[in-house]
């Protein structure tokens, strides 16, 4: 039984439905496993090269020294030698979601500000009428 990629990569299909780089990015977790595939993320093809985003610098240096071992490894799941290269970037740290640490006071206006020089500020400016 052949992968999906693989059979894709032999057919000629319009442009859109045998796009080289989503063929790519869908490849890359199976070329690296799910232990690798779970701290990295690719990104886009560049000129051959998949761009990889990974966990941080350390990461980064232990997958450069995998680089030929992917690359086999990508061919096989594609069919072809559409990635040439592999490019690792450390990924932007990411914000989590992050929850109220008190819910509002019921007693104070919902325009109540927390810092007490800007509350003071925003009430005086709400009594001119400029806020």
């Amino acid at each position: 039984m052949q992968r999906a990629g693989r059979v894709i990569g032999t057919m000629k299909f319009a442009k859109d439905l045998a796009d080289p780089e989503l063929r790519a990015r869908a490849a890359w977790a199976v070329a690296a496993g799910p232990k690798i595939a779970i701290h990295t993320r690719a990104i886009s093809l560049v000129r051959g090269a998949l761009v990889v985003e990974v966990g941080d610098y350390i990461w980064q240096r232990q997958l450069a020294s995998l680089r030929p071992h992917l690359l086999k490894n990508l061919t096989q799941a594609l069919g072809e030698a559409l990635v040439t290269d592999i490019d690792f970037r450390p990924m932007p740290k990411r914000r989590e979601p992050q929850r109220a640490e008190h819910a509002r006071p019921s007693g104070l206006p919902s325009e109540h500000v927390d810092d007490p020089v800007l509350d003071l500020l925003y009430r005086q400016a709400r009594k001119k009428g400029t806020a």
